[in-house]
């Protein structure tokens, strides 16, 4: 299984409203860093009886409301909102983290297929800040590579093909997938 995050020099392409469950002075510390939605049990309590929908791109949480979120965790799941150590949105420290997703932090995992789908752009970029984050995209998904992954070459049969395109148009693929990604050539 291949997951990971990366932020992005040029920013993410996508503004992204989150919740933090937190109580006391953690729960003051996420409204500060700009969290679109802070509460504690009463937060869960209204989750858990269907009164509040939670309309949210991301959910964080200290690690002390974590055995709280038992009660919505099927709910969390199902929306893949809940709240991860390996992804970083089960921390201490809230404002560091609400302030890499701000900057730009992406985060990828592995499709069926073997299939990995990010968002490192818009179209209206500058083609250096696209290769840019590109490139800062695909060394994250190298360096995420499994162990037990057995070829020759150190990336050889991991990435075997690398396709970019723009939401609903049609791809360019590279030729040379496992190259270091600031190669990549962006065509007219």
């Amino acid at each position: 299984q291949v997951r990971g995050t990366v932020i992005l020099p040029h920013g993410a392409p996508k503004a992204v409203s989150v919740a933090v469950f937190a109580e006391g002075a953690e729960a003051e510390e996420a409204k500060a860093a700009g969290a679109d939605i802070v509460g504690g049990k009463e937060l869960i309590e209204e989750i858990a009886s269907g009164n509040n929908k939670l309309k949210v791109d991301k959910c964080f949480s200290t690690p002390g409301m974590a055995p709280h979120l038992g009660k919505i965790a099927q709910y969390l799941r199902k929306r893949r909102l809940m709240p991860d150590k390996k992804l970083g949105t089960l921390t201490s420290d809230i404002a560091g983290q609400l302030k890499e997703l701000r900057q730009g932090r992406i985060e990828f995992k592995m499709e069926s297929k073997s299939i990995l789908h990010a968002g490192v752009g818009k179209v209206s970029y500058k083609e250096e800040a696209l290769r840019e984050n590109i490139g800062a995209f695909m060394n994250a998904v190298l360096q995420a590579k499994p162990a037990g992954l057995k070829k020759t070459s150190k990336y050889a049969g991991y990435v075997l093909s690398v396709h970019i395109c723009s939401t609903h148009m049609l791809g360019l693929s590279s030729s040379q997938p496992h190259s270091s990604a600031g190669e990549l050539r962006v065509l007219n």
